[in-house]
């Protein structure tokens, strides 16, 4: 698949997910055979008004190339002036904007998966953006604002304004993260354009990934929560893809040797305490399933630093 001149031989990329996909987690998922991810999403008004929690969003490592950066906004002349001082500041490959975030503070606003009722606001917005932008631009939406959203006309005004790929999460705001994706959408949206489109929803397993693929015809896959606490099922993905090969779930020593990697990744990128606390929800991820689990989580929540956190896993995991 390529976006613009962008090639991702594996046709899999990582979904922005806020909170989540931050360097250290981008790193820990290109180790796994990753080509393509985004950064968590920006607020394009957060990076014109120079807000500092909103550029620390945008530390790429040189690893990571390509990689896309995601703003959100539904003003057209900030997001044009946002995509503007990216590419004067940052290096990246694609500019993607969100137009599928369900979340209540996002869309009060009228940003996110909001934008999916104005198609001519949001139109303007690609257009602006597209006019200005020297890197690929892209849309990531939603199946629709509610199940009365003429989502396929959205997505066609998306291609008409000039986006050169667009991602849909088969689900609806209303839905939130609720019930099953809908790739039946997906799969319409891909046969009404000639861009690329991407599917996203439910893909937990190399098998969901296949099986979505092929039903839906997409160009690619994109993958999110399916990677929280699994970039083995990257690897997964990827070899299968490349060799027809199925690979065997991980032993708890690599799982534990991970997490430790992710662990020193995250210190490096925000210091010990930030990082123990943000690694906390990590590691439950990690962890889910393996014995003592409940055990552990108790425990690392309660971790002062991250000896006893580590301490904590080696103990009840009884890794050695």
């Amino acid at each position: 698949m390529k976006i613009g001149k962008v090639s991702i031989p594996s046709n899999l990329l990582l979904g922005p997910m806020a909170g989540v996909t931050d360097g250290a987690f981008r790193k820990i998922c290109r180790q796994f055979g990753l080509e393509m991810s985004f950064t968590e999403m920006v607020s394009a008004k957060g990076l014109v008004y120079g807000d500092k929690g909103s550029h620390e969003l945008l530390s790429i490592g040189e690893e990571e190339h390509p990689v896309g950066v995601q703003i959100f906004g539904s003003d057209p002349d900030f997001m044009a002036r946002a995509a503007v001082i990216l590419q004067e500041r940052i290096q990246y490959e694609v500019l993607d904007i969100n137009m599928g975030c369900p979340t209540p503070k996002i869309v009060k606003n009228g940003d996110g998966s909001k934008l999916m009722t104005d198609l001519p606001g949001a139109q303007s917005i690609v257009d602006r953006v597209v006019k200005v932008s020297q890197k690929p631009v892209t849309v990531k939406i939603r199946t629709g604002w509610d199940e009365t959203t003429d989502y396929l006309g959205f997505a066609k005004g998306m291609e008409a304004a000039g986006a050169q790929m667009i991602t849909v999460h088969g689900r609806t705001r209303d839905q939130m993260y609720s019930g099953k994706a809908d790739w039946e959408k997906i799969r319409a949206v891909k046969q009404a354009l000639k861009i690329p489109v991407v599917g996203n929803g439910d893909i937990f397993t190399l098998q969901e990934a296949l099986e979505k693929k092929a039903f839906s015809g997409v160009d690619g896959i994109m993958i999110a929560r399916g990677a929280q606490g699994n970039p083995w099922l990257i690897r997964e993905i990827v070899t299968y893809f490349a060799t027809g090969e199925m690979l065997p779930p991980p032993t708890s020593r690599e799982i534990y040797d991970v997490i430790m990697t992710h662990m020193a990744l995250i210190v490096e990128e925000k210091g010990e305490y930030r990082g123990m606390v943000e690694m906390r929800k990590h590691i439950s991820w990690y962890i889910k399933g393996m014995k003592n689990a409940a055990l552990v989580r108790n425990e690392i929540n309660r971790s002062r630093n991250f000896e006893e956190m580590h301490r904590s896993l080696v103990q009840l995991l009884d890794i050695g």
